[in-house]
């Protein structure tokens, strides 16, 4: 009886929410062109908070005595971040994309994004119950976006956006590992090193080098291996391919995050089964937490949508719409603005580094030989 009173309620309640949308609200307040200017003058009020260079107040910060405080990057202090740490030790394990900001700063207007508070609050696009999926616009950028760096074919790929690319890795695997339902072994996942290790669970082992599974016998083979490809290789920085194949228990996925001509010559587009790119190393946004993938095999892609659509129920919608924004102005002059500024910052990065360690003789960096890049030619 509770059960039945529970399922009565539950659609009630549903009829009720879709007869208040199609009929409209009442009582709204009056909009025009003017509707977005309160919120726009306060994120510009945060945005002009003086914090010396080295810090910044953001509009969801710490509030005190009614004004908004400097958040200070590491190794600065003091109420506007100008008090600096000598002895404040590097951290070379962990990084944060920060120096793109002054990229968007510089294109603050163009980039700004005013969100209304009745901004797609459906679970999904247009009414749908495909919860995963990726806002149109938004997916046709992303293969300008390819076809202007030229590195990865988009055609004839499904595009599937998750929370960064851990979600989307984490997908892959779960699609990858269900492709032979009678296998009774769990799926085990191989890397070449450096690696990030993945957590395991009852479907994945992860057995760590790659290498060690390279010289099996391939009638042998009766369980799926995955292999994380990481290309280009961090912190190395080499184009890499997988290093198992042959067989058809063998899948690989690539993990193309750092595949930009920010970080690597492009020789050519990658045209992988599965790539996972993210927005934190090509723009900077690691904060929005949006990655996609490209991806071959029309089955496959469903059970990594169907993975999403599970584990958080699609990607925000906001951030869909924040990123659509950010794309629209990378690709207006086709790339060349934000490809240029980030490249010189991280050689300009290098050239520092590789002065300071000349002097050295326990420390030395790697060289890296030239290689031809298409973007640039």
């Amino acid at each position: 009886m509770h059960v039945l009173f529970l399922a009565s309620s539950s659609i009630l309640l549903n009829v009720l929410l879709s007869l208040r949308l199609y009929a409209g609200g009442c009582g709204n307040e009056k909009m025009g062109i003017s509707w977005g200017q309160t919120a726009a003058e306060e994120a510009a009020h945060a945005a002009m908070v003086n914090c010396s260079g080295h810090g910044r107040a953001y509009l969801d910060g710490i509030v005190v005595d009614g004004k908004l405080i400097c958040e200070c990057n590491l190794c600065y202090s003091g109420p506007d971040c100008s008090v600096f740490s000598p002895d404040c030790p590097a951290d070379a394990n962990d990084g944060d994309p920060l120096y793109m900001e002054e990229f968007w700063k510089e294109r603050a207007a163009r980039s700004a994004v005013v969100v209304s508070a009745w901004h797609r609050m459906s679970y999904s696009y247009s009414f749908t119950e495909e919860y995963f999926r990726v806002s149109e616009e938004l997916e046709k950028h992303i293969r300008m976006l390819h076809d202007v760096a030229g590195n990865a074919v988009t055609g004839g790929k499904y595009i599937i956006c998750g929370a960064g690319a851990t979600q989307l890795l984490n997908a892959a695997v779960h699609a990858l590992s269900f492709q032979d339902p009678s296998s009774g072994s769990p799926a085990r996942v191989v890397a070449s090193a450096p690696y990030y290790k993945s957590s395991s669970s009852r479907r994945v082992e992860f057995d760590g080098e790659a290498s060690v599974w390279s010289d099996i016998k391939e009638t042998t083979v009766d369980m799926n291996i995955i292999e994380f490809v990481t290309s280009p290789s961090n912190p190395e920085g080499l184009l890499k391919g997988p290093v198992l194949s042959g067989h058809p228990n063998f899948k690989a996925i690539h993990d193309r995050a750092y595949y930009w001509p920010i970080f690597t010559p492009i020789p050519g587009p990658a045209d992988d089964d599965i790539s996972i790119f993210t927005m934190s190393k090509l723009t900077g946004h690691a904060g929005s937490r949006f990655g996609w993938a490209l991806v071959r095999d029309k089955e496959v892609y469903q059970r990594m949508a169907e993975y999403v659509n599970e584990n958080t129920a699609g990607t925000s919608k906001d951030t869909q719409l924040r990123m659509l924004k950010i794309l629209k102005v990378v690709l207006e002059d086709g790339g060349k603005e934000m490809f240029e500024f980030a490249h010189g910052v991280m050689s300009g990065r290098w050239d520092r580094l590789s002065k300071a360690l000349a002097p050295s003789d326990r420390f030395s960096l790697q060289q890296t030989p030239a290689s031809y890049c298409t973007f640039l030619h």
